[in-house]
């Protein structure tokens, strides 16, 4: 139990950071100019939003740290930039990255976008200079007057597109990790039903007024409030830690509930399956990381092909995440996500009813 809380603790914390770090751009920068303008345009680059900036000594390291992505781009500032930048000449800054490199390629964007907005101040500066001052008061007087003056704005908006993902971040890994852990320690609890048959205290609970229903009911409620606790717990401390939002609180509940209830069900229907304590806590979780992987816990299903999308599809995890991308990057409510709600109830339904059958047959056949 001490691990079902903790671990999923632990994993939301690296999912979420490395999705988290999806977001920031690794640059190195070789500054061959040692003028206030090389070292003015490094500062910019460090103050950048979205650029983590490490400093190579030369070309020949920088150029190594690319091809083995041991940053996402780099920049070379020439030794004559400040010169340049006064005699009102164009200054070329080069932007290393590799061609075929998707991520490479994005943060290349990413930082001449930022070059180029630097540039603009510089033009600004050169604009001015003509008509007097000294290029450096300009260039100040440029930079510090930017955010005062009104800019053309252009923004985009996509009408009646959902997402087909979740955010980046903990808003990732919190759900995704929540339908991992719940349904593969449900399963790996399994072993509990495995050693209470192997001990035989379904014979003993059969030698006393029981009915196997009540004992059957019994182990249900066990499975869902052990699920529940798991699912309180991983809820809380993403709210409270991470600051998770878990999107429309009644439909967040009924989500959780469902899912507490198709982790009970798997977890009894796991316990009457396997034949050894061991072998269910062996099998138990490859069951359940193969679900996750093919249900979204893993990766987005939005990158998958539209066959493995379907595929994925077989297992409840796929519904559990569809409804999570709904109210936390879609902002749905309990309407928005009834047809998840539904599948999700049929998946706790039937294996609800499979462990009850073949728990019957099992006290059945020691005499209960």
């Amino acid at each position: 139990m001490d691990q079902g809380l903790v671990l999923p603790i632990v994993v939301i914390v690296i999912v979420g950071a490395v999705a988290q770090g999806f977001n920031t751009s690794r640059v190195g920068v070789v500054n061959l100019d040692k003028t206030p303008a090389g070292r003015q345009l490094v500062a910019v680059l460090n103050n950048a939003s979205g650029l983590a900036v490490t400093a190579y000594p030369n070309i020949a390291s920088l150029d190594k740290a690319v091809g083995r992505s041991e940053v996402d781009a780099g920049v070379v500032i020439p030794p004559r930039l400040g010169a340049d930048e006064l005699d009102n000449k164009a200054a070329t800054i080069a932007v290393v990255a590799e061609q075929a490199n998707s991520t490479q390629q994005a943060a290349a964007t990413r930082l001449s976008a930022v070059i180029e907005d630097f540039g603009a101040k510089v033009e600004a500066a050169q604009f001015a200079t003509r008509y007097g001052g000294s290029f450096s008061q300009d260039l100040a007087r440029a930079v510090s007057l930017e955010p005062l003056t009104p800019q053309v704005a252009l923004s985009s908006e996509v009408v009646h597109e959902a997402a087909g993902s979740l955010p980046a971040g903990y808003e990732y890994s919190a759900p995704t990790e929540l339908v991992l852990f719940v349904f593969l320690m449900a399963i790996a609890g399994g072993a509990e039903i495995v050693e209470t048959r192997r001990l035989g205290m379904f014979e003993r609970m059969s030698a006393a007024p029981v009915r196997p229903r009540t004992i059957i009911v019994g182990e249900s409620m066990t499975y869902t409030v052990i699920a529940a606790v798991q699912s309180l717990v991983i809820v809380a401390i993403g709210s409270l830690v991470f600051g998770v939002s878990w999107g429309n609180p009644l439909a967040a509940l009924a989500l959780l509930v469902v899912w507490c209830l198709v982790g009970a069900g798997a977890g009894m229907v796991a316990g009457t399956i396997f034949r050894t304590p061991e072998q269910a806590g062996a099998m138990g979780p490859i069951v359940g990381i193969v679900f996750a992987m093919l249900g979204g816990c893993m990766w987005p299903l939005s990158i998958v092909s539209n066959t493995m999308r379907e595929v994925g599809h077989i297992t409840p995890q796929a519904w559990a995440v569809d409804a999570w991308t709904n109210l936390l990057s879609n902002h749905g409510d309990i309407a928005t996500i009834s047809h998840e709600l539904g599948v999700l109830a049929l998946f706790a339904l039937g294996l609800f009813a499979i462990a009850t059958l073949r728990l019957k047959a099992m006290l059945a056949s020691r005499g209960a």
